[in-house]
């Protein structure tokens, strides 16, 4: 069972990791996460054949409704899976969500798991993309609530862009964070005991926010690099 983030690494170790995040301006270096895997001199892949997901390194969930902005979904999905981590799409129905695309509608991206399917317990953060229609549909399931909230108890690292955080004043949990989101929430989010920020990216305790799809580049290293330190 894995546990919280917690720090046990050296600072070289850290600046290392650090600068190999930052290595390139979007996306990281490939199986970066597979690094961290091996240097827990856990046994290497019987086969070239392998897959990432075999080998159990870090588990990721997207939480998503149909109506999320395409870009706010896919891009940190495919930032991850370019690191090595497995991630799952997890929606309360089950087949296509559809994307929204700036003004129009855009993408339509594959369920893996539905919300009764996956197991919270299983995933190691999980990510909330924006959208307008997404987030409202989120708050109003409660087994999406039931699901962030294990996340929360557990200090699993929690992840939130633009209007996703909107789902996350439903759990009741966020007073007292930092934390940042697309300006037309912070009232929303101050009412709910947040101190809103308007950054690029906030990392605050469990909790990694940003505002926007221009600030997909901070929110993917620091969600990267944030696994890089989660303890199995």
């Amino acid at each position: 069972m894995k546990k919280a983030i917690r720090n046990t690494r050296t600072g070289d170790d850290i600046k290392a990791m650090q600068a190999d995040v930052l290595a390139e301006p979007v996306l990281v270096k490939e199986n970066l996460l597979k690094k961290k895997y091996r240097g827990k001199k856990a046994a290497a892949p019987k086969e070239k054949t392998d897959t990432i997901a075999d080998e159990a390194i870090i588990n990721v969930a997207i939480l998503s409704e149909d109506g999320f902005e395409e870009i706010e979904l896919l891009s940190p999905k495919h930032a991850l899976e370019a690191a090595g981590a497995h991630v799952d799409v997890i929606c309360p129905h089950d087949g296509k969500i559809k994307g929204w695309n700036k003004t129009h509608w855009g993408k339509d991206v594959a369920v893996d798991k539905t919300l009764s399917e996956a197991r919270a317990d299983h995933y190691d953060a999980v990510i909330l993309p924006g959208g307008v229609m997404n987030p409202d549909k989120l708050r109003q399931n409660k087994d999406a609530i039931m699901f962030l909230k294990h996340f929360i108890n557990c200090g699993k690292p929690v992840a939130a862009i633009c209007h996703g955080a909107q789902t996350l004043i439903e759990t009741g949990m966020l007073e007292g964070k930092t934390m940042t989101s697309y300006p037309s929430l912070q009232t929303d989010l101050k009412n709910a005991g947040v101190n809103w920020v308007d950054k690029e990216v906030v990392h605050y305790g469990q909790f990694i926010t940003s505002r926007k799809p221009a600030d997909l580049g901070a929110f993917n290293k620091e969600l990267i690099y944030t696994l890089l330190l989660y303890e199995h």
